[in-house]
């Protein structure tokens, strides 16, 4: 199992709690206009009981050592919720994992998604034991693909129409980083 809670310079980094609903939703409605081009789930009329399912799935894929969901807060500000952070394994044979951010949009552009993913990435190389990481990025989502540059992912390719989102499909650039090449 990897840490629970994790503290960056900035940030606090732990698991989801059914107490984190009214702030997840809250985060959600603020950032859809963003989120609802790029993720399926984040949809018009986004509501607390969306938020109450994903995070009791959550809990239980935490459960049962299938996924890892971190709710992203700033240290000076612990019940404002101000992104999510996921890892998961890909595959166990290859030791691939993939890792999935939102930061909210009020606070984009301040470096948060970056700190926060190098944090999971640390979880995933030293604590998953993964070899890879991956990360799979809607083609035209330029602020994720700049979370990914500045983090020295390389670009492996395009998945082609990768995932449907509101009767679209979307392709994906994939990135990914080698437990070698992940400097601490």
């Amino acid at each position: 199992m990897p840490s629970e809670r994790i503290q960056t310079e900035r940030l606090i980094l732990r698991r989801f709690s059914r107490r984190d609903i009214s702030a997840l939703t809250e985060a959600v409605q603020a950032s859809l206009p963003a989120l609802n081009e790029w993720l399926p789930w984040a949809h018009p009329g986004y509501r607390k009981e969306d938020a109450a399912i994903y995070i009791r799935d959550s809990i239980e894929a935490w459960r049962e050592g299938k996924a890892y969901d971190w709710a992203i807060r700033r240290k000076g500000d612990p019940r404002r919720h101000i992104g999510n952070l996921s890892t998961w394994g890909v595959s166990r044979l290859t030791r691939t994992g993939e890792i999935g951010y939102w930061i909210r949009t009020d606070q984009t552009g301040q470096g948060l998604a970056g700190e926060a993913t190098k944090a999971i990435m640390r979880v995933g190389f030293q604590e998953l034991g993964f070899h890879k990481i991956v990360l799979r990025i809607a083609v035209g989502n330029d602020a994720s693909e700049n979370v990914a540059k500045k983090l020295g992912f390389a670009k492996e390719g395009v998945l082609r129409e990768e995932l449907l989102i509101r009767g679209r499909w979307i392709d994906h650039n994939l990135y990914s980083m080698l437990e070698q090449e992940f400097e601490d």
